[in-house]
């Protein structure tokens, strides 16, 4: 399985969990899938996800706008999908450039509604940014090459919760990174639910570019948790003693692992007496306060 497979599978299994609040929250909504390139990979997949919603589509009102370079060949290929899409889905294909979102975007009317955007490929100009987070609320999915963290961009774009991942293929091709902003923490959780059960045989691994380390992270639901440790314990040592939960949320917002991973990490730091709890039994609930050990290591 290439990187792009991976990256299909992941759009399909974020697009299934927003596509049901944003029509229960809505009666309008928009995804937009723009690409750098032509190939426009996943747009097809996506439809079918839409395709399979079509009870709930009633009263509801889902634009969907596929932006890419060489189009041509879109309708002919996305046409057997889009056949099978109720009356309550337009479809538009828009040939250009990723940076003619925010006029696609204007077009649709998608401000101020539920608003789904994926990008992949270029350069994110800020105007990008910015018009994907108009929806009302805004999820991004972003996609470019690996280098550089786009966190600082996205949260100035207004995209309050971010998270970002390097895709590194064992073939030796160029990582990826792969980007997500949203004001929702289930919408967060969820994509990193959705990161850690990708295909594990998909010969492509994971490097957190907040690691100083770079490691790499083999694709599993039961991630190794010893990058997590190491992180953790420079936390606390940045910011002193801090609560389970506090500790939780910021694994969420600032690594690449899950909150239920944290848990595992103290678990383990705990027991080889690299960091303190207090109360210094019971159960680890969140209002438990975690302080680095003196010397400790991970």
């Amino acid at each position: 399985m290439s990187t792009d497979a991976i990256l299909r599978e992941l759009l399909v299994r974020q697009l299934d969990h927003w596509l049901p609040g944003a029509l229960h929250r809505s009666r309008r909504a928009t995804l937009a899938l723009a690409y750098a390139g032509s190939d426009a990979a996943g747009a097809d997949d996506a439809l079918a996800v839409v395709a399979e919603f079509a009870d709930r589509l009633r009263g509801r009102r889902l634009t969907v706008l596929v932006l890419a370079d060489g189009t041509e060949d879109l309708p002919g290929r996305l046409g057997p999908v889009e056949s099978a899409l109720p009356a309550e889905v337009a479809v538009h294909v828009v040939p250009g450039h990723p940076d003619r979102l925010p006029v696609a975007l204007k077009a649709a009317g998608a401000a101020g509604a539920p608003l789904l955007t994926f990008v992949d490929g270029g350069e994110p100009a800020p105007a990008v940014l910015a018009a994907a987070a108009a929806g009302r609320p805004a999820e991004l999915l972003l996609v470019t090459d690996a280098g550089r963290s786009l966190r600082p961009a996205l949260t100035a774009a207004g995209f309050p919760l971010v998270t970002e991942v390097e895709l590194v293929p064992a073939a030796g091709s160029p990582a990826r990174l792969v980007a997500f902003g949203t004001g929702s923490d289930r919408s967060l959780e969820a994509v990193k639910d959705a990161l850690w059960a990708l295909d594990e045989y998909a010969g492509v691994r994971y490097r957190d570019p907040a690691d100083p380390a770079r490691r790499l992270l083999n694709i599993t639901l039961h991630p190794d948790p010893g990058p997590l440790r190491r992180e953790l314990l420079a936390e606390l040592a940045r910011s002193g003693p801090r609560t389970v939960t506090e500790l939780r949320r910021w694994t969420v917002t600032s690594t690449v692992y899950r909150a239920a991973d944290a848990n595992r990490a103290l678990t383990s730091l705990l027991g080889s007496g690299a960091v303190r709890r207090d109360p210094a039994h019971g159960r680890l609930s969140g209002d438990v306060v975690i302080s680095a050990a003196p010397t400790s290591t991970a």
